[in-house]
Protein backbone atom coordinates (compact mmCIF):
# COMPACT_ATOMS: atom_id res chain seq x y z
CA UNK A 1 0.00 0.00 0.00
CA UNK A 2 1.48 3.37 -0.80
CA UNK A 3 1.82 6.43 1.85
CA UNK A 4 0.11 9.60 1.18
CA UNK A 5 2.59 12.26 -0.20
CA UNK A 6 1.42 14.71 2.72
CA UNK A 7 2.01 11.97 4.87
CA UNK A 8 5.51 12.49 7.45
CA UNK A 9 8.18 10.12 7.32
CA UNK A 10 8.49 8.80 11.35
CA UNK A 11 11.55 6.85 10.69
CA UNK A 12 13.51 9.81 8.87
CA UNK A 13 12.05 12.21 11.90
CA UNK A 14 13.34 9.98 14.32
CA UNK A 15 16.89 9.68 12.80
CA UNK A 16 17.57 13.34 12.55
CA UNK A 17 15.98 13.80 15.84
CA UNK A 18 18.63 11.17 17.27
CA UNK A 19 21.25 12.87 15.48
CA UNK A 20 20.74 16.23 16.60
CA UNK A 21 20.53 14.59 20.16
CA UNK A 22 23.52 13.32 19.55
CA UNK A 23 25.14 16.81 18.33
CA UNK A 24 23.86 18.61 21.55
CA UNK A 25 25.07 15.84 23.89
CA UNK A 26 28.61 16.06 22.18
CA UNK A 27 28.52 20.10 22.30
CA UNK A 28 27.45 19.93 26.07
CA UNK A 29 30.18 17.60 26.66
CA UNK A 30 32.36 20.34 25.23
CA UNK A 31 31.07 22.91 26.60
CA UNK A 32 31.68 21.36 29.90
CA UNK A 33 35.44 20.52 29.28
CA UNK A 34 35.58 24.25 28.47
CA UNK A 35 33.64 25.53 31.78
CA UNK A 36 35.69 23.03 33.73
CA UNK A 37 39.30 24.60 32.05
CA UNK A 38 38.20 27.48 32.38
CA UNK A 39 37.28 27.94 36.16
CA UNK A 40 40.70 25.87 37.24
CA UNK A 41 42.57 28.36 35.02
CA UNK A 42 40.44 31.37 36.69
CA UNK A 43 41.35 29.74 40.05
CA UNK A 44 44.87 29.93 39.07
CA UNK A 45 44.87 33.64 38.30
CA UNK A 46 43.17 34.52 41.33
CA UNK A 47 45.86 32.11 43.55
CA UNK A 48 48.37 34.40 41.73
CA UNK A 49 46.87 37.23 42.45
CA UNK A 50 46.94 36.03 46.33
CA UNK A 51 50.32 35.52 46.30
CA UNK A 52 52.57 38.35 48.12
CA UNK A 53 55.57 38.18 49.68
CA UNK A 54 54.73 37.04 52.53
CA UNK A 55 52.85 33.75 51.42
CA UNK A 56 55.13 32.95 48.63
CA UNK A 57 59.03 33.51 47.31
CA UNK A 58 57.76 36.75 45.72
CA UNK A 59 60.45 39.56 46.16
CA UNK A 60 58.66 42.15 48.74
CA UNK A 61 59.15 45.48 45.64
CA UNK A 62 56.25 43.25 43.77
CA UNK A 63 53.93 43.85 46.36
CA UNK A 64 53.72 47.55 44.98
CA UNK A 65 52.11 50.01 47.01
CA UNK A 66 49.48 48.31 47.64
CA UNK A 67 50.78 46.23 51.03
CA UNK A 68 49.12 44.44 53.61
CA UNK A 69 47.27 46.31 56.36
CA UNK A 70 49.05 43.46 59.39
CA UNK A 71 52.15 41.73 58.21
CA UNK A 72 52.78 38.49 60.65
CA UNK A 73 56.11 37.67 61.47
CA UNK A 74 57.31 33.42 60.70
CA UNK A 75 58.63 33.18 63.94
CA UNK A 76 56.83 32.01 66.76
CA UNK A 77 56.71 34.11 69.37
CA UNK A 78 59.42 34.61 72.25
CA UNK A 79 57.12 36.06 75.19
CA UNK A 80 60.26 38.79 75.63
CA UNK A 81 59.48 42.27 75.67
CA UNK A 82 60.07 44.33 72.70
CA UNK A 83 63.16 46.59 72.28
CA UNK A 84 66.78 45.33 73.33
CA UNK A 85 66.99 42.60 75.93
CA UNK A 86 68.63 42.78 79.18
CA UNK A 87 72.56 42.21 78.95
CA UNK A 88 72.12 43.43 75.06
CA UNK A 89 75.04 46.02 74.26
CA UNK A 90 73.87 49.79 73.48
CA UNK A 91 75.41 52.26 71.28
CA UNK A 92 74.60 55.52 73.36
CA UNK A 93 76.83 58.11 72.22
CA UNK A 94 79.38 58.76 75.11
CA UNK A 95 81.76 61.33 76.69
CA UNK A 96 85.15 61.18 75.94
CA UNK A 97 88.16 61.18 78.35
CA UNK A 98 90.97 62.96 75.86
CA UNK A 99 88.46 65.17 73.26
CA UNK A 100 90.19 66.89 70.48
CA UNK A 101 89.17 70.23 71.31
CA UNK A 102 88.39 71.95 74.40
CA UNK A 103 86.55 75.90 74.59
CA UNK A 104 86.74 77.14 78.17
CA UNK A 105 83.41 79.30 78.19
CA UNK A 106 83.71 81.73 82.44
CA UNK A 107 80.94 83.82 83.40
CA UNK A 108 81.44 87.60 82.81
CA UNK A 109 79.85 89.12 86.20
CA UNK A 110 79.06 87.49 89.49
CA UNK A 111 75.02 86.30 89.51
CA UNK A 112 74.53 87.54 92.87
CA UNK A 113 76.05 91.29 93.29
CA UNK A 114 77.39 91.95 89.73
CA UNK A 115 80.47 91.95 90.24
CA UNK A 116 83.39 91.47 87.34
CA UNK A 117 84.84 87.53 87.08
CA UNK A 118 87.79 86.25 85.68
CA UNK A 119 89.40 82.80 84.73
CA UNK A 120 91.30 82.24 87.96
CA UNK A 121 87.86 82.21 89.90
CA UNK A 122 86.63 79.13 88.67
CA UNK A 123 86.18 76.38 91.15
CA UNK A 124 84.38 73.56 88.79
CA UNK A 125 83.07 72.94 85.84
CA UNK A 126 80.32 71.15 83.82
CA UNK A 127 81.30 69.46 80.41
CA UNK A 128 78.91 68.91 77.76
CA UNK A 129 80.53 67.17 74.51
CA UNK A 130 79.64 67.60 70.63
CA UNK A 131 80.64 65.09 68.06
CA UNK A 132 81.27 66.25 64.79
CA UNK A 133 83.56 65.77 61.29
CA UNK A 134 86.27 67.92 60.89
CA UNK A 135 86.19 70.96 57.70
CA UNK A 136 86.65 68.86 54.90
CA UNK A 137 89.99 69.86 53.32
CA UNK A 138 92.32 68.69 50.62
CA UNK A 139 94.10 65.45 50.72
CA UNK A 140 97.50 65.32 52.51
CA UNK A 141 100.17 65.14 49.73
CA UNK A 142 103.21 62.91 50.72
CA UNK A 143 106.31 63.66 48.54
CA UNK A 144 108.61 60.69 48.38
CA UNK A 145 112.78 61.83 47.39
CA UNK A 146 115.04 59.50 46.40
CA UNK A 147 118.46 60.68 47.22
CA UNK A 148 121.59 59.90 44.68
CA UNK A 149 124.77 59.97 47.09
CA UNK A 150 128.32 59.82 45.50
CA UNK A 151 130.89 57.67 47.70
CA UNK A 152 133.52 59.39 49.20
CA UNK A 153 136.14 56.86 48.52
CA UNK A 154 135.71 55.82 44.81
CA UNK A 155 133.02 58.47 43.30
CA UNK A 156 130.15 56.28 42.38
CA UNK A 157 126.95 57.50 42.63
CA UNK A 158 124.22 55.64 44.69
CA UNK A 159 120.62 55.65 44.12
CA UNK A 160 117.53 55.11 47.34
CA UNK A 161 114.87 53.31 46.24
CA UNK A 162 111.25 54.29 46.52
CA UNK A 163 109.04 52.83 48.74
CA UNK A 164 106.86 49.68 47.41
CA UNK A 165 103.78 51.33 45.65
CA UNK A 166 105.16 54.51 44.59
CA UNK A 167 105.73 53.88 40.79
CA UNK A 168 104.87 57.37 39.50
CA UNK A 169 105.92 60.71 39.15
CA UNK A 170 102.00 61.68 40.79
CA UNK A 171 99.49 58.77 42.03
CA UNK A 172 96.93 58.90 44.75
CA UNK A 173 97.82 57.06 47.97
CA UNK A 174 95.96 53.32 49.41
CA UNK A 175 93.56 54.99 51.25
CA UNK A 176 91.61 56.95 48.88
CA UNK A 177 91.94 53.84 47.06
CA UNK A 178 90.02 52.05 49.30
CA UNK A 179 87.58 54.70 50.33
CA UNK A 180 86.58 55.07 46.13
CA UNK A 181 86.19 51.22 46.19
CA UNK A 182 84.25 50.71 49.52
CA UNK A 183 81.95 53.66 47.90
CA UNK A 184 81.33 51.81 45.18
CA UNK A 185 81.13 48.25 45.59
CA UNK A 186 79.66 49.00 49.46
CA UNK A 187 77.17 51.42 48.69
CA UNK A 188 76.78 50.73 45.11
CA UNK A 189 77.39 54.35 44.25
CA UNK A 190 77.84 54.35 40.21
CA UNK A 191 81.09 56.15 39.16
CA UNK A 192 80.13 59.67 38.40
CA UNK A 193 78.10 60.28 41.26
CA UNK A 194 81.04 58.55 43.16
CA UNK A 195 83.05 61.03 41.96
CA UNK A 196 80.80 63.89 42.83
CA UNK A 197 81.14 62.57 46.11
CA UNK A 198 84.71 62.41 46.35
CA UNK A 199 84.84 65.68 45.05
CA UNK A 200 82.35 67.70 47.10
CA UNK A 201 83.71 65.48 50.62
CA UNK A 202 87.47 65.61 49.76
CA UNK A 203 88.48 67.53 47.17
CA UNK A 204 89.69 64.80 45.02
CA UNK A 205 89.24 64.97 41.19
CA UNK A 206 88.55 61.29 39.73
CA UNK A 207 87.34 60.23 36.38
CA UNK A 208 85.09 57.12 35.53
CA UNK A 209 88.25 55.05 34.12
CA UNK A 210 90.64 55.92 37.29
CA UNK A 211 87.94 54.60 39.77
CA UNK A 212 87.88 52.04 37.48
CA UNK A 213 91.03 50.86 37.75
CA UNK A 214 91.11 51.14 41.28
CA UNK A 215 88.66 48.80 41.21
CA UNK A 216 90.58 46.54 39.19
CA UNK A 217 94.06 46.66 40.98
CA UNK A 218 91.87 46.04 44.39
CA UNK A 219 90.55 43.16 43.34
CA UNK A 220 93.95 41.26 41.98
CA UNK A 221 95.34 42.35 45.33
CA UNK A 222 92.97 40.32 47.23
CA UNK A 223 92.20 37.17 44.82
CA UNK A 224 94.31 34.85 46.90
CA UNK A 225 92.13 35.98 50.11
CA UNK A 226 89.25 35.43 48.59
CA UNK A 227 90.68 31.52 47.18
CA UNK A 228 91.34 30.71 50.63
CA UNK A 229 88.28 31.61 51.30
CA UNK A 230 86.39 30.02 49.16
CA UNK A 231 88.48 27.09 50.17
CA UNK A 232 86.88 27.03 54.15
CA UNK A 233 83.39 27.71 53.24
CA UNK A 234 83.66 24.73 51.09
CA UNK A 235 84.99 22.53 54.13
CA UNK A 236 83.08 24.12 56.64
CA UNK A 237 80.78 22.09 58.65
CA UNK A 238 77.46 24.03 57.54
CA UNK A 239 77.54 26.43 54.74
CA UNK A 240 74.06 27.80 52.95
CA UNK A 241 73.87 28.33 49.31
CA UNK A 242 71.79 30.17 47.23
CA UNK A 243 71.90 32.36 43.75
CA UNK A 244 70.06 35.15 41.95
CA UNK A 245 70.24 36.61 38.26
CA UNK A 246 71.56 39.64 37.19
CA UNK A 247 72.60 41.43 33.57
CA UNK A 248 75.64 40.90 32.31
CA UNK A 249 76.51 42.77 28.91
CA UNK A 250 72.67 42.46 28.66
CA UNK A 251 72.04 38.80 29.05
CA UNK A 252 70.82 36.66 32.32
CA UNK A 253 73.87 35.81 34.31
CA UNK A 254 73.88 33.91 37.84
CA UNK A 255 75.84 35.42 41.17
CA UNK A 256 75.51 32.56 43.58
CA UNK A 257 76.42 32.40 46.72
CA UNK A 258 78.02 30.23 49.56
CA UNK A 259 78.18 31.59 53.07
CA UNK A 260 78.41 30.49 56.89
CA UNK A 261 78.83 33.25 59.78
CA UNK A 262 81.73 34.36 59.07
CA UNK A 263 82.71 34.05 55.74
CA UNK A 264 81.02 34.73 52.02
CA UNK A 265 81.82 33.75 48.67
CA UNK A 266 80.36 35.05 45.45
CA UNK A 267 81.04 33.70 42.22
CA UNK A 268 79.53 34.70 38.80
CA UNK A 269 78.32 31.92 36.53
CA UNK A 270 76.85 31.87 33.29
CA UNK A 271 74.70 28.73 34.08
CA UNK A 272 72.41 28.60 37.10
CA UNK A 273 73.35 25.14 37.41
CA UNK A 274 76.80 25.45 38.21
CA UNK A 275 77.59 23.77 41.13
CA UNK A 276 80.32 24.52 43.72
CA UNK A 277 82.98 22.05 43.50
CA UNK A 278 84.72 20.70 46.60
CA UNK A 279 81.89 21.68 49.00
CA UNK A 280 81.54 18.90 51.81
CA UNK A 281 79.03 18.53 55.11
CA UNK A 282 75.86 20.04 55.68
CA UNK A 283 74.32 22.37 52.62
CA UNK A 284 71.56 24.44 53.67
CA UNK A 285 69.79 25.62 50.48
CA UNK A 286 65.86 25.82 49.09
CA UNK A 287 65.25 22.72 47.46
CA UNK A 288 66.59 23.73 44.57
CA UNK A 289 67.22 20.23 42.83
CA UNK A 290 70.74 20.94 41.07
CA UNK A 291 71.90 21.28 44.58
CA UNK A 292 70.67 17.52 45.54
CA UNK A 293 73.87 16.28 42.25
CA UNK A 294 76.66 17.37 45.04
CA UNK A 295 77.84 14.27 45.98
CA UNK A 296 79.02 13.40 49.88
CA UNK A 297 76.66 16.36 51.03
CA UNK A 298 74.15 16.09 53.28
CA UNK A 299 71.28 18.57 52.84
CA UNK A 300 68.95 21.01 55.06
CA UNK A 301 65.86 22.57 53.81
CA UNK A 302 64.97 26.24 54.51
CA UNK A 303 62.18 26.19 56.39
CA UNK A 304 60.94 29.92 56.16
CA UNK A 305 60.09 29.15 51.98
CA UNK A 306 57.89 26.19 53.69
CA UNK A 307 56.01 28.74 55.98
CA UNK A 308 55.83 30.85 53.03
CA UNK A 309 53.92 28.51 50.97
CA UNK A 310 52.43 26.60 53.96
CA UNK A 311 50.76 30.54 54.69
CA UNK A 312 49.67 30.29 51.42
CA UNK A 313 47.53 26.85 51.40
CA UNK A 314 45.62 28.46 54.76
CA UNK A 315 44.78 31.75 53.13
CA UNK A 316 44.10 31.13 49.62
CA UNK A 317 43.59 27.50 49.33
CA UNK A 318 41.93 27.12 53.07
CA UNK A 319 43.59 23.46 53.67
CA UNK A 320 43.35 22.27 56.91
CA UNK A 321 46.44 20.58 57.04
CA UNK A 322 49.26 23.37 56.14
CA UNK A 323 47.48 25.16 59.15
CA UNK A 324 48.73 22.09 61.34
CA UNK A 325 52.04 21.87 59.41
CA UNK A 326 52.57 25.67 59.75
CA UNK A 327 52.19 25.71 63.69
CA UNK A 328 54.18 22.82 64.10
CA UNK A 329 57.23 23.89 62.33
CA UNK A 330 56.88 27.15 64.26
CA UNK A 331 56.74 25.32 67.48
CA UNK A 332 60.13 23.24 66.59
CA UNK A 333 61.69 26.24 66.15
CA UNK A 334 60.80 27.75 68.93
CA UNK A 335 61.86 24.63 70.60
CA UNK A 336 65.51 24.50 69.24
CA UNK A 337 65.82 28.05 69.74
CA UNK A 338 65.42 27.86 73.34
CA UNK A 339 67.76 24.66 73.75
CA UNK A 340 69.95 26.40 71.64
CA UNK A 341 70.34 29.37 74.28
CA UNK A 342 70.68 27.06 76.92
CA UNK A 343 73.67 25.17 74.94
CA UNK A 344 71.97 21.76 75.45
CA UNK A 345 70.12 19.63 72.27
CA UNK A 346 66.14 18.90 72.48
CA UNK A 347 65.41 16.07 74.03
CA UNK A 348 64.89 12.47 72.01
CA UNK A 349 61.38 12.27 73.27
CA UNK A 350 60.82 15.36 72.22
CA UNK A 351 62.06 14.80 68.83
CA UNK A 352 60.00 11.59 68.35
CA UNK A 353 56.96 13.40 68.86
CA UNK A 354 57.72 16.49 66.32
CA UNK A 355 58.10 13.61 63.43
CA UNK A 356 54.75 11.52 64.67
CA UNK A 357 53.10 14.91 64.51
CA UNK A 358 54.86 15.52 60.97
CA UNK A 359 54.36 12.05 59.23
CA UNK A 360 50.22 12.42 60.83
CA UNK A 361 49.69 15.90 59.06
CA UNK A 362 51.52 14.51 55.88
CA UNK A 363 49.22 11.54 55.75
CA UNK A 364 46.32 14.09 56.33
CA UNK A 365 47.10 16.17 53.42
CA UNK A 366 47.68 13.55 51.12
CA UNK A 367 44.65 11.77 51.69
CA UNK A 368 43.16 15.12 51.42
CA UNK A 369 44.68 15.57 47.98
CA UNK A 370 43.85 12.14 46.69
CA UNK A 371 40.13 12.83 47.59
CA UNK A 372 40.12 15.55 45.46
CA UNK A 373 38.61 15.73 41.41
CA UNK A 374 42.10 14.82 38.84
CA UNK A 375 43.52 18.09 37.30
CA UNK A 376 42.98 18.32 33.74
CA UNK A 377 45.84 17.60 31.38
CA UNK A 378 47.18 20.37 29.44
CA UNK A 379 48.51 17.95 27.27
CA UNK A 380 47.99 14.56 26.45
CA UNK A 381 51.16 13.71 27.49
CA UNK A 382 53.67 14.96 30.24
CA UNK A 383 53.57 14.43 33.96
CA UNK A 384 49.86 14.14 35.71
CA UNK A 385 49.31 18.05 37.09
CA UNK A 386 49.00 18.17 40.59
CA UNK A 387 47.80 21.23 43.11
CA UNK A 388 50.61 23.14 44.72
CA UNK A 389 49.56 21.74 47.98
CA UNK A 390 50.08 18.11 46.82
CA UNK A 391 53.51 19.36 45.58
CA UNK A 392 54.65 20.78 48.55
CA UNK A 393 53.39 17.24 50.87
CA UNK A 394 55.09 15.01 48.42
CA UNK A 395 58.28 17.18 49.34
CA UNK A 396 57.70 17.24 52.72
CA UNK A 397 57.32 13.84 52.65
CA UNK A 398 60.07 12.74 50.31
CA UNK A 399 62.66 14.98 52.09
CA UNK A 400 61.34 14.59 55.69
CA UNK A 401 65.17 14.18 56.81
CA UNK A 402 66.54 17.48 55.33
CA UNK A 403 63.27 19.63 56.44
CA UNK A 404 63.75 17.95 59.96
CA UNK A 405 67.48 18.39 60.46
CA UNK A 406 67.53 21.42 62.58
CA UNK A 407 66.26 19.20 65.11
CA UNK A 408 68.94 16.76 65.35
CA UNK A 409 71.82 19.05 64.68
CA UNK A 410 71.92 22.08 66.79
CA UNK A 411 74.62 23.59 64.35
CA UNK A 412 71.74 23.54 61.47
CA UNK A 413 70.29 26.77 61.43
CA UNK A 414 66.17 26.57 60.54
CA UNK A 415 66.16 28.63 57.87
CA UNK A 416 68.29 29.51 54.99
CA UNK A 417 68.32 33.27 55.57
CA UNK A 418 72.15 33.57 55.99
CA UNK A 419 72.41 33.19 52.25
CA UNK A 420 69.58 35.02 51.26
CA UNK A 421 70.80 38.21 52.99
CA UNK A 422 74.05 38.02 51.35
CA UNK A 423 72.20 37.28 48.08
CA UNK A 424 69.94 40.59 48.83
CA UNK A 425 72.89 43.21 48.25
CA UNK A 426 72.97 42.22 44.88
CA UNK A 427 69.28 43.37 44.11
CA UNK A 428 69.53 46.20 45.97
CA UNK A 429 73.06 47.02 43.50
CA UNK A 430 70.89 46.48 40.47
CA UNK A 431 68.43 49.20 41.49
CA UNK A 432 70.83 51.22 42.10
CA UNK A 433 73.89 50.95 39.47
CA UNK A 434 72.06 48.28 37.23
CA UNK A 435 74.03 45.16 35.74
CA UNK A 436 77.26 45.33 34.23
CA UNK A 437 78.95 45.84 31.09
CA UNK A 438 82.24 43.81 31.09
CA UNK A 439 82.64 40.15 32.35
CA UNK A 440 85.77 41.57 34.59
CA UNK A 441 83.65 44.40 35.73
CA UNK A 442 81.06 41.71 37.57
CA UNK A 443 84.46 39.54 38.34
CA UNK A 444 85.69 42.66 40.56
CA UNK A 445 82.52 43.05 42.10
CA UNK A 446 82.62 39.60 43.45
CA UNK A 447 85.69 39.74 44.52
CA UNK A 448 85.35 42.76 46.82
CA UNK A 449 82.02 42.24 47.48
CA UNK A 450 83.28 38.40 48.98
CA UNK A 451 85.92 40.45 51.48
CA UNK A 452 83.49 43.35 52.58
CA UNK A 453 80.72 41.05 53.55
CA UNK A 454 83.90 38.48 54.97
CA UNK A 455 85.13 41.49 56.70
CA UNK A 456 81.90 42.92 58.02
CA UNK A 457 81.10 39.36 59.57
CA UNK A 458 85.01 38.99 61.05
CA UNK A 459 84.38 42.54 62.69
CA UNK A 460 87.52 44.14 60.61
CA UNK A 461 87.74 48.03 60.11
CA UNK A 462 86.29 48.16 56.46
CA UNK A 463 89.07 50.44 55.00
CA UNK A 464 91.77 49.23 56.93
CA UNK A 465 90.73 45.72 55.30
CA UNK A 466 90.92 46.77 51.31
CA UNK A 467 94.43 48.18 52.38
CA UNK A 468 96.03 45.33 54.09
CA UNK A 469 98.14 42.60 52.63
CA UNK A 470 96.01 39.18 51.75
CA UNK A 471 98.63 36.94 53.79
CA UNK A 472 98.22 39.13 56.95
CA UNK A 473 94.20 38.85 56.46
CA UNK A 474 94.61 35.31 56.33
CA UNK A 475 96.57 35.17 59.93
CA UNK A 476 93.38 36.76 61.40
CA UNK A 477 90.74 34.80 59.60
CA UNK A 478 88.02 33.01 61.99
CA UNK A 479 86.52 30.44 60.56
CA UNK A 480 84.30 28.78 63.88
Amino acid sequence: MTQPANQPDCGGQTENSSTTENALRAENTALKELITGMQARIAELERQLGLNSSNSGKPPSSDGLKKPMRTRSLREPSGKKRGGQKGHPGETLRQVKTPDVVVDHYPEICAGCGAALTAAMATSHAARQVFDLPEPRPPMVTEHRAHVCSCAQCGTPSSAAFPEGVAAPVQYGPRIGAMVVYLLHGHFLPEDRLAEVMRDLFGVSLVPATIARMSRCCAERLQSFIDAVRVEVCRAKVKHLDETGFRLGGKTQWLHIASTALLTFYRVCAKRGSILAGVVGIAVHDHWKPYYTMGGVLHALCNAHHLRELKALIEIDQEDWARKMQILLRRACHATNLAREKSRPLKPRLVVRIERRYDAIVAEGLAFHLALPPLRRAQRRGWKPQRVGHNLLGRLEQRKGDVLRFLHDPNVPFTNNQAEGDARMMKLRQKISGGFRAQASADDFTVIRSVLSTARKQGWDILTTLMQEPQKLLLSLRTV
